[in-house]
């Protein structure tokens, strides 16, 4: 190609009427000589533009088939909460974006990657503002071999069923429900090492030494299992947590998982109070027939201290049973039951109940609009509906 352009240009110089005016030799030799300037410089270029093209094309042959290590994903949702406390006859009406989370991943090998969630709570954090900026995840994970993994770093306990998948898109209901939020303590995040068993086809052991908890011994959140998460944020680790679960998902449709979390003293050694040992066990179900699905969770602590006892928080404990009918693609309706009670060891009535039914379109397999109606009893009285949008990627 590159001879077939040179003689082109070269029949087209010589072509022009200049060496038909030329008076003598001289001129004729001195026009050759400039054609051929141009000639030697045109050559040249052509040569540098392959060897570019070749560049290029050995760039492209090594990329061919090979895609990015790095992933990035995310999900967010905004709601709006219309309650009306019937005990004060005082309502309560709010907007929020709940939550942003960007999650980033690696794979530095087939078997060794990284995963990361960071979550900015309530639009805006800093102080006096109502949010939180928050690493929820950040662990390296291993593949010893198909049967075998580990992962090290901050990472979700493994118990209920919202703790460790709970994008909007996947669940129904603006809010979270009120037993995997005050009982398991969902969203519960713990620094330490897991490691996950595919003991057969379909039965899964986790098994995991974490940061513990370390609950508040006085004031009104004393012996209170939510507030004592540390969110691994410079986290006392006089006492780790021991965390068992298995499921069972063999069959289609139907998963089956239990848990089990043991820590010798959930104050972290707090002075002038009893050790709390303290016992998690919890258990979930959830079954798919067609388009019909039915999940129940079951959350029980025991705390074994004087204090606690004597707050009758030495017992919290809580269930739910949510069953749903998803019509097609965009529409699924649901209904749930909630009651728990954070109080379960004293004599009083301080269970809490709460119904839920709503409706949840999903615009998109990944976005979701949710409305549902709430209504809370026992030693709550309220009653509203709550509307929220959510998405994922």
């Amino acid at each position: 190609m590159k001879k077939t352009i040179l003689a082109g240009v070269l029949t087209t110089l010589l072509s022009v009427p200049t060496a038909i005016a030329a008076e003598n030799t001289d001129d004729l030799r001195k026009i050759i000589e400039q054609q051929q300037q141009v000639l030697d410089e045109l050559e040249r270029r052509l040569n540098e533009t392959e060897k570019r093209v070749e560049r290029t094309a050995d760039v492209v042959d090594e990329n061919i088939g090979h895609t990015s290590a790095t992933t990035i994903g995310g999900y967010g949702e905004m709601h709006y909460n219309n309650i009306k406390d019937n005990q004060t006859d005082t309502r309560n009406e709010e907007i929020d974006f709940h939550r942003f989370v960007l999650f980033f991943g690696h794979e530095f090998t087939d078997n060794i990657r990284f995963f990361s969630e960071v979550e900015l709570e309530h639009s805006i954090s800093g102080d006096g503002q109502n949010g939180e900026v928050e690493l929820e995840q950040a662990y390296v994970e291993y593949d010893f071999n198909q049967q075998l993994s580990g992962k090290a770093g901050l990472f979700l306990i493994p118990v209920g069923i919202l703790n460790e998948t709970h994008e909007p898109a996947t669940f129904y209901g603006v809010e979270r429900n009120p037993v995997e939020k005050n009982i398991i303590p969902t969203t519960w995040w713990e620094g330490g090492l897991a490691l996950d068993i595919i003991a057969a086809p379909g039965f899964d052991i986790d098994l995991a030494v974490t940061s513990g908890l370390d609950v508040p011994t006085t004031g009104d959140n004393a012996y209170n299992i939510r507030s004592g998460r540390q969110k691994v944020s410079e986290a006392i680790a006089s006492d780790f947590a021991y965390t068992a679960r298995i499921k069972y998902t063999a069959i289609p449709g139907l998963e089956l998982a239990a848990t089990a979390q043991y820590q010798s003293d959930i104050t972290q050694g707090a002075v002038g109070v009893d050790s709390a040992q303290a016992i998690l066990l919890s258990g979930h179900v959830i079954y798919t027939i067609q388009k019909f699905t039915i999940k129940a969770l079951i959350a029980n602590w025991n705390i074994d201290s004087n204090e606690a006892e004597a707050l009758g928080k030495d017992k919290q404990d809580g269930y739910y049973i949510e069953p749903s009918y998803r019509f097609n693609e965009s529409f699924g309706i649901f209904a749930r039951y909630n009651e728990y009670d954070t109080q379960g060891g004293n004599n009083d009535d301080t269970s809490i109940t709460q119904t839920n039914v709503g409706i949840n379109y999903w615009l998109h397999e990944n976005v979701v609009f949710k409305a549902d109606y709430e209504n809370q009893g026992g030693a709550n009285d309220a009653d509203g509906f709550n509307l929220g949008v959510g998405y994922q990627f």
